[in-house]
């Protein structure tokens, strides 16, 4: 059993050739069983091998021999397009997008540049003419066949030597279904377990709850006791300052009434000869009373005195005019 995997290239002459020598076709490894070990390639199938030419040959770039990479290389390269293409892709998935238009509503496009351009959904046509001389009729060029080259190999395929749909699918499908059965049954037990966990869960917030509840109670009531307390020391503090208050009243009153029991008859007895307790209407009748009464007394003396002292003034002046008038009568 032969194949070839080759990749066409030309030499100097315009010749085609191969790049690599036909090999032996390696026998597959059945259903459960580690692949053999690859020495001669990285590749196991031709449909993804590189060096394989598929399609018109005409106009493929060939390279040289000296210039051509190994397939560690390419796979290599391969690998560093596929890294920098997920992080392209992973890049422009976290980038911040424009929000879904509301219900009605649709985006448009909005130009951001610094110079604005007309967008128009008409295209511009123009028709141009353009006088070119007449040629001559010729044949058609030949098609081009390239001259042939190499050997050809064929490759002989017996009766079960491909691949047995229904012998091969038999056994990925019992793991199909068994991963599927295996992967229902995991998720039933998930969801037994998790709706065991919000019972748990639930009986336990419940149960917190309760035991938060009787504890703010306790503290309401330790609150209320300090409360009380401290309230009724309070009071009792109050009620023996008063106390006290109370007894220095009673024993300061004692000593006062004791020390000014003969304290206030002197005082009195001395306040009084020095006039400062007196009658009011006697002291009256001594301040105003009397000094009026002293004064009209005396008015009154005076005008008779002088009453007196003229009639007396008056008979004189009478008796000396009669003494006059008898002494003239002699």
């Amino acid at each position: 059993k032969m194949t070839f995997v080759s990749r066409v290239q030309r030499d100097p002459n315009g010749n085609y050739i191969y790049s690599s020598r036909p090999r032996p076709v390696e026998n597959r490894s059945g259903y459960g069983k580690p692949p053999p070990e690859q020495t001669h390639s990285t590749y196991g199938n031709i449909m993804f091998d590189p060096r394989v030419v598929r399609g018109n040959t005409y106009a493929q770039r060939i390279l040289p021999i000296a210039a051509q990479s190994d397939p560690d290389e390419v796979q290599r390269q391969q690998e560093i397009r596929r890294r920098n293409i997920a992080r392209k892709r992973s890049r422009e998935q976290s980038r911040t997008r424009t929000p879904e238009a509301a219900q009605g509503r649709k985006h448009i496009d909005v130009q951001t540049e610094c110079y604005l351009e007309e967008l128009s959904d008409i295209t511009v046509a123009k028709d141009i003419a353009c006088q070119t001389d007449s040629f001559l009729d010729r044949p058609a060029s030949p098609l081009f066949i390239p001259a042939k080259s190499g050997k050809d190999v064929g490759t002989q395929i017996e009766e079960g030597e491909l691949f047995d749909f229904d012998t091969e699918v038999q056994p990925v499908l019992e793991v199909l279904v068994g991963k599927v059965i295996e992967q229902s049954l995991l998720e039933v037990m998930e969801e037994e377990e998790l709706a065991y966990l919000r019972t748990q869960q639930r009986v336990f917030e419940e149960r917190r709850n309760n035991e938060l509840a009787e504890v703010m109670r306790l503290q309401e009531q330790d609150r209320r006791r300090t409360e009380e307390k401290e309230r009724r020391m309070a009071q009792q503090k109050e009620a023996l300052k008063k106390e006290k208050e109370v007894a220095e009243k009673i024993a300061v009153r004692a000593y006062t009434q004791e020390y000014l029991s003969g304290l206030l008859p002197t005082v009195f007895t001395s306040l009084r000869s020095h006039g400062y307790f007196f009658d009011p209407v006697q002291n009256d009748i001594e301040t105003n009373f009397m000094p009026w009464l002293m004064d009209e007394v005396n008015n009154s003396l005076e005008r008779r005195n002088t009453a007196r002292t003229l009639l007396d003034n008056i008979i004189y002046d009478v008796v000396q005019k009669r003494q006059e008038m008898f002494k003239e009568t002699q």
